[in-house]
Formats: structure tokens, sequence, C-alpha cells
């Protein structure tokens, strides 16, 4: 099992060298540009500050820029630190709903990986811009403006079943969620579906998960203020998701979240209409909004980390390793975020 961290602040790398040298194996960059710094500025900075850990968006959003724009991005990274840049791809949540926009559509993120990826390769592809397609490729490469010598894995972002059969067919490796995406031989399934379909082998396919971790101290209550701080804003940025997703899909809300369903719709019903679309995401893995807080039950909590004492999280983190999980990416609160990758590493990290 490896494990990752997560930066989204351009002025604090610090967070992200700290993490190398505790063991952490990667850093995801977070692409959302409403809330969050630039990932490409962050991402550079953290390539000239760090030697080992492999870095990465986590994820980069289609509707944000052109293919061969977000192409060149990472590829100009991966001349700063060649050998350990990745992308991950995603069809962009917060990013696109904190402008009032719905996620890019399984066609069209289809096509941007396989351009994206071909690009990375160094091949030539057709584009379509403005209703004009043309043959586009990297040009000048030997003068090294970008590196593509050293392979960039694409990491396909996936929650449901199609998208996990993209990164099947597509990508190097899965990017998906616990308890978000489904159960892992689950998520395999659809990725095995999508590669078979595709004659592709899945030998060296990597998949992680971005999971909500929360380590109790000895004789800690789930409902301790310590508790319900640490662990808030990574299960309510999961509510988040379901409120639009049950809106845009029409969908039954999935079981683990009943428990606060319609107490939390009639809350955020309640907010202005027009900046309903900001207020939903503001928070978004960075902090727990005070009136979101009675949100955060011991059930809900049960419901949406993995959860226990470090022995308790090391037994079921190896039942997720063998389950065929290679990876997991937690995101602390801005406030905790030093302490809580010390204490992950020293008590969990160190025990497998």
């Amino acid at each position: 099992m490896e494990f990752g961290i997560s930066c989204a602040k351009i002025d604090e790398i610090g967070f992200v060298t700290h993490a190398e040298n505790l063991g952490y194996d990667f850093c995801w960059v977070t692409d959302s540009q409403m809330i969050r710094s630039n990932p490409w500025a962050v991402l550079a900075l953290i390539a000239q500050q760090t030697r080992t850990i492999r870095i990465g968006t986590g994820v980069a959003v289609p509707g944000l820029r052109l293919a061969p724009v977000a192409a060149n991005g990472i590829a100009t990274i991966n001349r700063l630190a060649p050998g350990r840049t990745f992308m991950g791809i995603g069809t962009g949540n917060t990013a696109m709903r904190t402008m009032g926009q719905r996620p890019t559509t399984i066609k069209a993120f289809a096509e941007y990986i396989r351009t994206v990826r071909a690009l990375l390769n160094g091949e030539e592809v057709d584009y379509s811009l403005n209703g004009v397609t043309q043959p586009i490729r990297f040009q000048n490469t030997e003068l090294r403006y970008v590196d593509l010598d050293n392979h960039i894995p694409i990491h396909v972002a996936g929650f449901g079943p199609r998208a996990q059969a993209l990164a099947g067919e597509l990508g190097d490796g899965l990017i998906t969620g616990i308890p978000r995406g489904g159960s892992i031989p689950w998520a395999l399934a659809n990725v095995k579906r999508g590669a078979d379909g595709a004659g592709r082998s899945m030998d060296g396919f990597f998949t992680t998960a971005l999971v909500n971790m929360l380590m109790l101290a000895p004789g800690e209550s789930l409902e301790s203020e310590r508790v319900i701080a640490e662990c808030g804003s990574a299960v309510m940025a999961n509510v988040h998701f379901l409120i639009d997703w049950v809106k845009e899909t029409g969908g039954d809300p999935p079981e683990y979240v009943k428990p606060i369903w319609k107490d939390y719709l009639a809350f955020h019903s309640a907010r202005d209409a027009a900046t309903r679309h900001q207020k939903l995401h503001e928070s978004h893995y960075s902090y727990l909004d005070p009136d979101e807080a009675r949100f955060i039950t011991p059930e809900i909590i049960r419901n949406f980390c993995i959860a226990g004492q470090p022995e308790d999280i090391v037994e079921q983190l190896q039942e997720l390793e063998r389950q065929g999980l290679n990876a997991i990416n937690f995101i602390a609160p801005l406030q905790q975020q030093y302490r809580l990758i010390e204490d992950f590493a020293e008590n969990v990290m160190s025990r497998m």
C-alpha cells in the first residue's frame, strides 16, 4: 500500500517536503480555480523543493483548459521532476460546480484523455477547436521545453461504472473514492470491462482511493470536538457532491448518507438560490462550516470514514489492499494537516 497527501496552497509547499521526509509516496495538487491556488504554479514549486515524492494533478479538469494546454502543463512539470510526474484527470466536481456548471460528459472526457495521452506519447493527433480540425503535436521537443521522454502516467478519476471503465480503456490507473466510488472489487470489475473492450492488459494498473481517515485516541468518543473538526470537512465534501448528483440525475441518495439527508436538504434549500452553488462547495476539504457541524454524527462518521484506533485502521487498509487497492490519499483540514500526516505516518504507515 502506498500513501499520498494533497496540497492546494501555494505558500505551504513545506507541507509537501515534510510529507516527503515522513515517507509519503505521492502528492496530489488540486485543480479548483475558485477556491484553490493555481495547480501548475503549486506543482512547479513542489518540483523544485522535493526530490523523491511523486507529484501530479489530483485531478485536472477538462472544462477549465484545452487538452493541449493541459498536456503542455504536465509535460512542463515533468521537465522539473522527470520520472516522478503523473496526471490525474477527472470530469470536474467542485471546479465546475462552484461556477454553476456541470462536469464534463463521459464522451467529451474520453476524447480529452485520448488527446492528452497521444500528445504525451509524442504522437500527432487530430484536434478540433472552434469547428476546425487539424493535426497537432508537440514541436521543438529537442529543445527540452517539455519532457516527453519520461513516461507520464494518466490516472482517470471515476466514481461510477462508465468513468471507471474509461480508466481501464485509456488510463494507467484509476482514482476512485470510498465509499462514494463503490467497493474496490466493484470498481475494478468496471475497470476490467473497459480494459477488455479495448484489448488492454491490466498489468501494472494502479488504483488509488481518496478516503476519509479518522484515527481515534484511546477512549475517545466519535462525538468529541476534535473528532468532528478533524473529519467533518471530508465528510461534508462527500455530502456536497451527492446534493448535486441527486439533483442532476434524479437518482436516490445512497444508504450511507440517508441518516442526515432530509435535514441537510432542507438546510441547503433555505440558502439564497442565486449563490447556493458557491456556498455548497466553499469549505471543500479545507474546514468544517460551523453551520454544518451538527450533521457530523457518530453514525454518519462510521458510514463515511475509515475510523478507529491505529490497529483498526491498519486492519481495514490491509483488507482494501487484499481487494486490489494500491494506494490511498486523504485530505486533512488546513489547521490540522501537519499533525495528521505525522500521526498517521507514525501510527499507521510504520505498521504497514
